[in-house]
């Protein structure tokens, strides 16, 4: 009746607009709203507990994005959480990339057509043991940039950006009908300083680029009060004792949900250490707390994937990251269901949510296929096949030749002469010295052996010197990390008197596709295996999947399939193989380069139906990098500073009594609260100025004992930065009693008032260290070589 009244007074056109409205308020559904309450998280008004797993776009394959999220979904997750590295999407100044792998936007719309929300970390910064952690290289370029401040250059270029992802990603917010329901500003920003007005400025940048989202920034329980803003909502990061991290949030944000914005699963692995596992039982309680008492979490990782490519960064002082980020998760590398997966699923399936489905089932893992073994038999040596170059007589570091990544070669002509010194300030970080052609040394980051011998030469010699890159260090203020020699560079005869030498050649080896796709081949000569170079093969498959290809025979390198770079592997482990997702394969022929610096034992490669990620050979570093051999000891030294630690595992600031001036710092753990192990999480060394000290030179030259055994308990872990790993005295083999000395060479002489300790994070006190002394000078190490 309603439709012909409505026809005699308007005409059909009007009234198929009105009915077509109708319509549409008839079947509008109402908006999805997401608001942070004061006691939690309100989904469409209702509290909501945010169960999150942390899942990388870009170390997942685009043809398994799907695959992963249903895992996620199955793990018992409701929201996946989604860094961005602006490295990744702006790789040259001004020039964006949003498809391909770089697709954020349709990672997004899988999530929610999976029944997942998104939580969006955009950065600038994110870190996530990714080169340079996400900022991009060509920064790098400006003299004096000073990184993640209010440096003008650093915060224009990180507005643009940010701007950038406004436009893609901003029309996705739960506010607007898509799955974001919050945006993080920076990451972790209080353990790289303190400046609130600096997280203004990012915090307007991505409400700038249309973001209207409850924002919100996250931080170590030690760190929240540092750069603290009360419009931005905070979250705390932890391992384990949720307890103590929650009361240290409560403390700067009485009122709000509780949320855990990174929950460690397990951790990440660095060359020449065991692979991280995790601990399955800790995990499990930890989590179980935080569901029953409400508060939300990010497991990180929930998957951890694969940093392919040249992507893998660097911790601090200097532990290059492996390719895999296996990361110990409850879904594998491959994306396999593991022990934790079950454990997890198991647990949360408890606790789920009023009216909550119960979690779906997993979905089938993906088919796994072999290889036979294969041989390669096709080289091209690098120094046969190098660029056209770059002549100079100041020669710097691969930025200043908008290089970002590979090798670069340094070549000059030096006299004919006595033995000399070649000197540098810095290698980063690996650098080849070569006389006419033959090997002399090899200068390594990890050792700070800036200085070697040249030897002596009756005519005018070539000087080859091939410095190769690791990903950039992703964490501290060392993330400012230039690749190359550092200058200046200098040629020094025995009385420490110059020796001029201009006219260098720089060669830039990026291993780009047109470098790759125009190499020179030849047969390789077997007595020359070590020399450096790119070997070429090709294997057959018959059937597709995913595999592990076995790279135990070879040395320290880049392996490319099919025009796919799978990352880097190196002999000296803890990863011996090489994840190959089955869409990068074919059936039929497979082309596969492997770049070998240092040179295969047999130039074979195989495919295996398991990937092999905790074998270690330190016997196989090709510079066999290790502590120097010295002498230590404690007799007649007196203490700068002595006293006992709190039992508990908040960060304690000690003042030394007397100010301590010397290049090596030392602590002694006299007892432990436990009587077990002694451990520290992390140690920096303050100035009078209340500042930390930069950790760039630092090594640890001297430890009494160290676990290596059944876990990574290096001394290097109490100066990396991370607080999640620790220094831990030996408990599986060697059950060394007190005292305990730990020390470290600080590159030079240092003026220190206090420390900032922070001890490993337990519920218990589990190798909490109790007495103490702390020594500073320039003597407590004698060289034994």
């Amino acid at each position: 009746m309603l439709r012909k009244k409505l026809l005699k007074i308007v005409p059909v056109g009007v009234l198929i607009l009105m009915m077509f409205t109708l319509s549409s308020f008839k079947n509008e559904t109402p908006p999805t709203t997401f608001e942070i309450g004061k006691k939690d998280f309100l989904l469409n008004g209702k509290p909501f507990q945010i169960r999150c797993g942390e899942l990388h776009f870009a170390r997942v394959p685009k043809p398994y994005w799907r695959h992963r999220l249903k895992m996620m979904k199955s793990l018992g997750m409701n929201t996946v959480c989604a860094y961005l590295f602006w490295n990744f999407h702006e790789r040259t100044p001004g020039v964006f990339k949003w498809d391909g792998e770089a697709d954020i936007a349709q990672f997004c719309k899988i999530a929610q057509e999976e029944g997942l929300w998104v939580i969006l970390r955009p950065g600038p910064y994110t870190c996530a043991e990714w080169e340079m952690g996400g900022l991009p290289w060509w920064l790098l370029k400006n003299d004096g940039i000073k990184l993640r401040t209010k440096d003008p250059i650093y915060i224009d270029r990180s507005n643009q950006y940010l701007k950038e992802v406004g436009k893609v990603l901003a029309p996705m917010q739960v506010t607007k009908g898509g799955p974001i329901i919050m945006v993080q500003v920076e990451n972790e920003y209080g353990f790289y300083a303190d400046d609130a007005d600096y997280m203004g400025l990012m915090r307007k940048a991505i409400l700038d680029a249309g973001f209207n989202v409850p924002l919100f920034a996250c931080n170590p329980p030690y760190h929240l009060k540092k750069g603290f803003r009360k419009d931005l909502f905070q979250v705390v990061n932890f391992g384990s004792n949720p307890v103590e991290a929650f009361k240290a949030l409560k403390e700067v944000q009485p009122e709000g949900p509780l949320m855990c914005g990174e929950f460690y699963s397990g951790w990440f692995d660095t060359w020449g250490t065991p692979h991280n596992y995790g601990k399955i039982d800790q995990y499990l309680q930890d989590m179980e707390y935080m569901l029953k008492t409400g508060a939300s979490f990010s497991i990180y990782m929930a998957h951890g994937g694969t940093t392919f490519d040249f992507w893998a960064g660097a911790d601090r002082p200097f532990k290059p990251d492996v390719s895999s980020y296996d990361y110990g998760a409850p879904v594998s590398e491959a994306g396999w269901t593991t022990e934790k997966f079950k454990a997890t699923r198991d647990l949360i399936s408890k606790y789920l949510m009023p009216g909550e489905a119960p979690l779906p089932v997993p979905p089938s893992a993906n088919p796994i296929t072999t290889l036979r073994t294969v041989k390669l038999n096709k080289f091209a040596p690098l120094f046969k096949n190098l660029p056209v170059p770059i002549t100079t007589d100041d020669p710097k570091t691969m930025e200043y030749y908008d290089q970002s990544r590979g090798s670069i070669l340094y070549r000059t002509t030096l006299p004919a002469g006595p033995e000399c010194v070649f000197k540098v300030d810095e290698v980063h970080d690996f650098a080849w010295v070569f006389l006419n052609g033959k090997k002399v040394t090899v200068m390594d980051r990890r050792k700070h052996n800036y200085s070697i011998l040249i030897p002596a030469r009756d005519k005018a010699s070539t000087i080859d010197i091939l410095v190769h890159a690791m990903g950039r260090i992703n964490f501290g203020p060392e993330v400012h990390d230039r690749k190359g020699l550092i200058g200046p560079i200098q040629f020094l005869n025995k009385n420490n008197s110059p020796i001029s030498v201009k006219g260098w050649k720089l060669f830039n080896l990026s291993y780009g596709d047109e470098m790759l796709n125009n190499l020179s081949f030849e047969t390789p000569n077997p007595v020359r295996l070590a020399e450096p170079g790119i070997w070429k093969g090709e294997f057959m498959i018959d059937k597709i999947g995913d595999t592990f290809l076995d790279v135990r025979k070879w040395g320290k390198g880049v392996v490319w399939v099919n025009g796919h770079c799978l990352g880097r592997y190196w002999n000296i482990g803890p990863t011996q193989t090489m994840y190959i997702p089955a869409p990068w394969l074919k059936k039929g022929a497979n082309k596969v380069l492997v770049l070998d610096l240092v040179g295969p034992e047999n130039p074979v490669l195989q495919g295996l139906s398991a990937p092999i990620l905790n074998e270690l050979n330190p016997q196989k570093d090709f510079t066999l990098s290790k502590r120097p051999d010295v002498t230590f000891s404690a007799k007649n030294l007196i203490p700068n500073a002595k006293g006992e630690f709190a039992d508990n595992n908040a960060m304690q600031i000690v003042k030394l009594t007397t100010l301590g001036k010397g290049r090596y710092f030392c602590i002694a753990a006299l007892s432990s609260f436990d009587g077990t192990t002694a451990s520290i999480a992390e140690l920096d060394l303050l100035n009078k100025e209340g500042k930390a000290i930069s950790h760039q030179s630092w090594t640890i030259a001297y430890v009494s004992s160290e676990e290596l055994a059944k876990e990574n308990g290096s001394a290097e872990n109490a100066i990396d930065g991370q607080t999640f790993n620790y220094w831990s005295t030996d408990w599986s083999v060697r059950k060394m009693s007190y005292p305990h000395y730990l020390v470290i060479d600080l590159g030079k002489e240092e003026e220190i008032d206090a420390i900032r300790f922070i001890p490993k994070s337990e519920s218990k006190s589990l190798g909490r260290i109790k007495d103490y002394q702390i020594f500073v000078g320039n003597e407590l190490i004698k060289s034994l070589q």
